[in-house]
């Protein structure tokens, strides 16, 4: 298969499972493995990941210009502006403290992946079923201290396997928001958190970017921004009618197919 093939599926792989609760960093490990697609020092990995940031950005610039307009003005924007920093130090200090190890280590490991995969979707499946009823429905209206808690469960998804979005969307959810709300706070905090991270990521691999993978890089950029633009809006809506058992379950069931194929000897 071309390269540019193996790039363009692995752009839309990116941006179809960014902002859901399944982990696109375990997604985008297994399809490089099955496709025996090369990716040296992660440079295709991490420059894809920009074409989902923005994505996010470009969908929601209305309110993101809304609130930066009225930063000086608006008590909620500078409210809503706030609970979006807090809840993104915990990663970033974490991020800063264990990515070293969790990149060398951890996303070898697709045991890692599967184990992750089915306890994230446990802890999702138990929230759902259990969380009290919601107090917040309007993310921008999260307390500052509900932040803070969405924003330790944000620093599990250094674990590959975990999702990013899977664990804020059930820390919100466990700390009162509800679903539509939870996945909304998920996306803000997204911004920064995966900014900060692509930024870190980009200068560790500076030494290893070049131009002779400049064609496939832009294929799955591309793919990636029109992937994730095209998945956020029905994810919405979809977690508005049924909720989050059947990512949960369907993580379940990946995990263990993982824990079969290792099992195998095919991973």
């Amino acid at each position: 298969m071309p390269t540019t093939v193996q790039a363009a599926l692995l752009g839309i792989l990116q941006g179809v499972t960014e902002f859901l609760p399944v982990s696109s960093t375990a997604h985008l490990r297994l399809g490089e493995r099955l496709l025996g697609y090369q990716d040296p020092d992660g440079v295709f990995t991490i420059l894809i990941q920009l074409g989902s940031i923005l994505a996010i950005m470009w969908l929601y610039r209305k309110k993101i210009i809304d609130i930066v307009g009225g930063l000086l003005s608006r008590y909620e924007a500078r409210h809503f502006a706030l609970a979006i920093i807090v809840a993104t130090i915990p990663a970033l200090l974490a991020g800063a403290l264990f990515s070293g190890f969790v990149k060398s280590v951890l996303y070898e490991s697709p045991s890692v992946f599967a184990a992750a995969f089915i306890l994230g979707g446990l802890a999702m499946l138990v929230v759902e079923r259990m969380r009290a009823s919601p107090v917040v429905q309007n993310p921008e209206r999260t307390p500052v201290s509900r932040a803070f808690g969405i924003g330790l469960c944000q620093m599990l998804a250094l674990v590959p396997g975990v999702s990013r979005s899977g664990a804020t969307i059930v820390g919100g959810m466990a700390v009162g928001l509800d679903r539509p709300a939870a996945a909304e706070f998920s996306f803000f905090l997204a911004m920064p958190t995966m900014t900060a991270a692509f930024a870190k990521s980009l200068f560790e691999v500076r030494h290893s970017l070049s131009s002779d993978r400049a064609l496939e890089i832009s294929i799955g950029f591309v793919a990636a921004f029109l992937a994730s633009l095209a998945v956020i809006t029905p994810f919405l809506l979809f977690v508005r009618r049924s909720g989050f058992a059947p990512f949960a379950w369907y993580r379940i069931g990946l995990g263990l197919a993982i824990f079969a194929a290792i099992a195998a000897g095919w991973l």
